[in-house]
């Protein structure tokens, strides 16, 4: 959590917008003061963990349900410590709540999202958002000013996968824009190599591969992606091998994350090295809990359940993840008051739509109030999660209708919700 933010309690309004709950969504139009709070979450950002969290279209919606201005955003923006506050973040969720803003029809938070996208210390970042929003009319004689600022590097990072009107305009006027979606494109199309062939592959003996990936040299990542694939059990033996036993071991993270990534493709063989490496609460555990969170059995619950207890009461909220999502999936009913209580404490809001699926399954009847406030939570899956199951209400309705065709929502939230609305 980034700029020193204090959070608040999870019974006050402060506190749930903070951590992006719906509840808070609900009731912010009750109450006094919630404006400065929204802004407040906007301007000191809440978030837990910034890459995996998201919050700019549930502060941009409460920004137009309350009818708030955007000169407060803007002048976070532009306040005179942008050049001098090293935190990378520091305006990041700003940019994202004045572009959604825009998506929303408040097109006048486009005005300072340009604006600093030409003044900025962060304008690289103001620069994307617009691009994004796909409309010239709003990039109107920034290519030029982009270009100068850019390398090529950058031109090309800023090209979209698809193609886009404002890059599309900028390149009929400007050539190194031009330049840099031709080299786009044409990488695009390249055929990438790959360190292993296939023709390699059959030729190497699982023991030949082995010896390349314990080797830690050229190829070995290679070789243990191979080994994963022929879904070898001596993988397993090579976890042991390069993930460490302590937890304080680094160890070697870049082949232990390769062995990590390859065991995702295993299945029920695991299990019992899994609940070897689950119980010894070392550097292996997180990856024996993942696999128990997959396919774990009944027997299972009890470890899931005290791994469960321990990161809530320690906080450890990314630990939380794992126990959560094998719970659910084995219909746990005891774990329901933790789940609960996971909900509504934990900062960490990507945890939300796990904990939702878990209360889906094992207590359905519990979840509705639940599936309920999810409908306005800050999460993507929470809201898609909670659009597929909900009760359907006057109100519950109402707001599927929204999320279905509010053109700033995620195409698999609008998916969802127009199909409740249909059963």
């Amino acid at each position: 959590m980034s700029n020193g933010v204090v959070l608040e309690s999870a019974d006050t309004l402060h506190g749930q917008l903070q951590r992006g709950l719906g509840r808070a969504a609900r009731r912010a139009a009750d109450r006094r003061g919630a404006g400065e709070f929204v802004y407040d979450c906007v301007r000191r950002d809440p978030r837990w963990d910034h890459q995996c969290e998201s919050r700019r279209l549930y502060y941009a919606r409460l920004m137009v349900d309350l009818e708030m201005p955007a000169g407060p955003v803007a002048a976070h923006l532009f306040d005179p410590s942008d050049l001098l506050d090293g935190d990378d973040w520091r305006v990041d969720l700003a940019l994202g709540v004045l572009a959604d803003l825009v998506r929303l029809s408040r097109r006048e938070a486009a005005v300072p999202l340009r604006r600093y996208a030409e003044e900025g210390a962060h304008w690289f970042d103001a620069v994307e958002e617009l691009i994004v929003l796909g409309d010239p009319s709003l990039t109107a004689g920034l290519e030029d000013s982009v270009a100068a600022r850019c390398d090529d590097a950058d031109l090309e990072m800023l090209i979209p996968a698809q193609p886009n009107p404002v890059i599309e305009t900028w390149a009929a006027r400007q050539p190194r824009i031009a330049d840099a979606r031709t080299r786009r494109r044409e990488a695009g199309r390249a055929v990438r190599r790959t360190v292993v062939t296939a023709s390699g592959r059959e030729r190497r003996s699982e023991e030949e591969l082995l010896e390349v990936a314990r080797g830690r040299g050229e190829g070995a990542l290679a070789a243990i992606f191979e080994l994963g694939r022929r879904r070898t059990l001596a993988l397993l033996d090579l976890a042991e091998e390069l993930l460490p036993r302590e937890g304080h071991d680094p160890g070697p993270s870049r082949f232990g994350s390769a062995v990590r990534r390859a065991l995702r493709e295993y299945g029920p063989e695991t299990l019992p090295r899994a609940r070897v490496w689950a119980a010894e609460r070392g550097g292996r555990a997180e990856l024996g809990l993942s696999i128990l969170a997959r396919y774990g059995t009944r027997q299972d619950v009890p470890l899931l359940m005290d791994e469960l207890r321990t990161s809530l009461e320690g906080r450890e909220w990314r630990a939380v993840a794992n126990p959560v999502v094998g719970l659910g999936r084995l219909r746990a009913g005891e774990a329901v008051p933790l789940l609960k209580a996971a909900w509504t404490e934990s900062p960490y809001a990507y945890l939300r739509p796990r904990i939702l699926t878990a209360l889906t399954r094992t207590a359905p009847h519990t979840a509705e109030a639940y599936t309920i406030e999810g409908l306005w939570d800050c999460e993507e899956g929470a809201r898609c999660e909670a659009a597929r199951s909900v009760p359907l209400t006057r109100e519950t309705r109402i707001r599927l209708q929204r999320l279905h065709h509010d053109p700033a929502e995620e195409t698999d939230v609008r998916t969802a919700a127009g199909a409740r609305l249909m059963t």
